[in-house]
């Protein structure tokens, strides 16, 4: 059988409420400045970029990804304001105690040790935050935009109880599969 390579990551995908908050912000971005690259994926924390794995082997990805990610207790994340990566990228803030930047490293040493895949330089520098518009937005409009959504802001509070895998098909990233944090007990 042939491999049939394809691309994933993992990402915290917020809770209803702020979800539609940040689509309706990206639509309005889209709207307004035909800048609609951030409507690709559903708003997300990365916590490890794309990378490429065989498509054969999802079970086995599943199946580690499961053992990992059980052994984690839930954690609080908050969105607090906006910032931005230079001219290119606006997002919202996410501010948090000590467990993301912990879950974060660890799960980084897990994905090379254990899925064999390579260390990023966003893995090493990560900066937690939920992308709002990307860099396919206009240079002429960058600076309306910018005050738009400075202005507009963006908050909001969730407890982190599961972690998506996405996948890309299509040129759209979707939700392949959620993992539950927290140690599974019989019984319960």
């Amino acid at each position: 059988m042939a491999k049939s390579m394809q691309k994933y990551f993992l990402a915290i995908v917020p809770d209803a409420g702020i979800q539609e908050d940040a689509i309706l912000i990206k639509e309005k971005v889209k709207e307004m400045y035909n800048a609609k690259h951030a409507l690709k994926s559903p708003p997300h924390v990365t916590l490890k970029m794309p990378f490429v794995w065989n498509e054969r082997k999802e079970e086995k990805l599943d199946t580690l990804l499961s053992s990992f990610f059980e052994r984690y207790e839930p954690f609080l994340i908050t969105f607090k304001g906006i910032g931005r990566f230079g001219r290119r990228i606006m997002y919202a803030r996410v501010s948090h105690g000590p467990e993301l930047p912990v879950f974060q490293e660890e799960l980084k040493l897990f994905c090379k040790r254990e899925l064999k895949l390579n260390e990023e330089l966003s893995d090493r520098a990560f900066t937690p935050h939920m992308t709002l518009v990307y860099s396919d937005l206009k240079n002429r409009f960058f600076d309306e935009c910018w005050g738009w959504i400075k202005e507009k802001g963006f908050y909001g509070e969730m407890e982190v109880v599961k972690v998506a895998l996405l996948k890309k098909k299509d040129y759209r990233w979707t939700v392949l599969k959620e993992f539950e944090l927290g140690c599974k007990v019989e019984g319960k």
